[in-house]
């Protein structure tokens, strides 16, 4: 005998819930990858910033002369002089100047002052090299290290005498 009611579709109960329960398994892993990509993501903007603060005062030490003006003789190249000490950031007038400068309290400027927002970072410290010949022209590697919330970076450049 054959029943004239339609035959019902649909999901039943139990396949409700196998599919809410693996959705949300689904979702957990997502949100726990994402997690873990939001937690970390300032970092490369901190180390960034270490950067930019090692770039810009290793491009002021690149600028200054190779020899101490007070004390070079003309010529090409110069003849560097007997060296003399600066007394402070705002005078240093050669590249050896900047030998040993670091900070402790955060980035300052060249009269000393503060720069609001760096004061995490510090100049972990500069080394000068002394001469080297890089092929038939002396220079001096400069190294600036820059010590902030992400760790420490060091860049390096060469000043030549010319």
């Amino acid at each position: 005998m054959s029943s004239n009611r339609p035959r019902q579709t649909g999901f039943t109960l139990i396949e409700l819930i196998i599919f809410i329960v693996v959705v949300s398994a689904g979702l957990a892993g997502i949100l726990s990858v994402m997690n873990t990509t939001v937690k970390s993501s300032a970092d490369p903007m901190v180390r960034k910033q270490a950067i930019a603060i090692a770039e810009s005062l290793l491009e002021e030490i690149l600028l200054k002369d190779y020899c101490d003006p007070d004390t070079v003789t003309a010529g090409t190249p110069p003849t560097c002089g007997t060296y003399t000490v600066e007394a402070s950031r705002s005078l240093y007038d050669d590249v050896k100047d900047y030998a040993g400068y670091s900070t402790t309290s955060g980035i300052v400027d060249l009269v000393g002052d503060a720069i609001p927002g760096l004061a995490l970072y510090n100049i972990a410290g500069v080394t000068v090299g002394d001469s080297t010949d890089l092929t038939g022209v002396a220079a001096k590697k400069i190294t600036v290290s820059v010590s902030g919330p992400a760790g420490t970076i060091s860049l390096s450049g060469y000043r030549a005498n010319y």
